[in-house]
């Protein structure tokens, strides 16, 4: 049977939706479900971690080393769990991409990138080609599986469950070579998460400046929504390149998905196309957005979010 180990995403105080989505994938590959919760101070987050459905146990590991997600810290503690286990899981966010590697280095193993499927506990599939092809990939037989998980292929587990909390001291010290200087984030603080949250409002090069892209994070703001860009808006400078959504940014399967200005090129596409409804707007009425689109409409979007928000009321 497979013991499955999860590596928890958080911010300190509650876990990211991304770890409950990494054990909708562990549980299609069956077996015993464990999540690994690293930080300090973390009874909150064991806690929000023990009542996902399917999960049997929670390992919570606390010291001051690993109060700061830093992949040089956090690898060796999670190699060091490994040996209970037959896969390791990290989302492939940020956060995965970051510390997933270092973890299957440290083990000896290939790392499996975005598993979208399951075919069974060693066969998986994953996108290549910005999402053009997909192929199957098998672990050699013995091997311990060290995968990121494409969330934006799979639904969130939903809480109810009562799993045990195991506390466990540290057994690896920080690394000398790295530190943890601080955080900044380009947008507001306040808005919701990108790679989270349920509806996303995103603009592109159309927009003109990055004055101009003001018109976005109002409408954003309005609905409640996470803020994202294309990679044109953000090689123009009008915003950080956090916010870029797509192949070589954030891949986003909100519920809700608003494309201002945006022409719709293959590598965005990539990032959006598990959206549940995609709504576009753009001048262009051959633009490829459209292909994908639920709902589009060929317009000014200067002129468009204005009659959107006075229908909003």
């Amino acid at each position: 049977m497979s013991k499955i180990l999860i590596v928890a995403e958080h911010d300190g105080s509650a876990l990211n939706i991304s770890t409950a989505k990494c054990v909708s994938c562990a549980q299609a590959i069956g077996g015993d479900i464990d999540i690994a919760v690293l930080g300090q101070g973390i009874d909150a987050v064991a806690a929000e971690a023990a009542k996902l459905n399917g999960v049997n146990r929670v390992v919570s590991v606390s010291a001051a080393q690993l109060e700061h997600p830093l992949a040089a810290n956090w690898a060796p503690e999670v190699a060091a769990l490994a040996d209970d286990y037959t896969h390791l899981l990290g989302p492939s966010t940020t956060f995965g991409k970051d510390l997933m590697p270092r973890v299957a280095a440290l083990l000896g193993v290939n790392q499996f990138s975005d598993v979208m499927e399951v075919q069974d506990d060693g066969s998986f599939k994953r996108p290549i080609y910005a999402g053009n092809a997909i192929i199957e990939v098998r672990a050699p037989e013995g091997t311990k599986v060290v995968m990121t998980v494409r969330t934006a292929s799979w639904s969130q587990a939903e809480a109810g469950g009562s799993a045990d909390v195991e506390s466990r001291e540290a057994s690896t010290g920080g690394a000398g070579h790295t530190r943890w200087v601080g955080l900044q984030s380009g947008g507001d603080g306040e808005r919701p998460d990108l790679q989270s949250a349920p509806m996303v409002v995103s603009g592109g090069r159309a927009l003109g400046s990055a004055e101009k892209f003001e018109v976005i994070y109002q409408f954003a703001d309005k609905l409640g929504a996470a803020v994202g860009a294309s990679r044109a808006a953000v090689d123009a400078g009008y915003v950080p390149n956090d916010m870029q959504v797509g192949q070589t940014g954030k891949i986003i399967a909100p519920d809700l998905y608003w494309a201002f200005g945006i022409s719709g090129a293959i590598q965005h596409i990539t990032g959006i196309k598990d959206a549940g409804t995609i709504v576009a707007v753009n001048k262009d009425a051959e633009a490829p957005i459209f292909e994908v689109a639920d709902i589009g409409l060929v317009g000014d979007l200067f002129t468009v979010i204005p009659e959107i928000e006075e229908q909003l009321g």
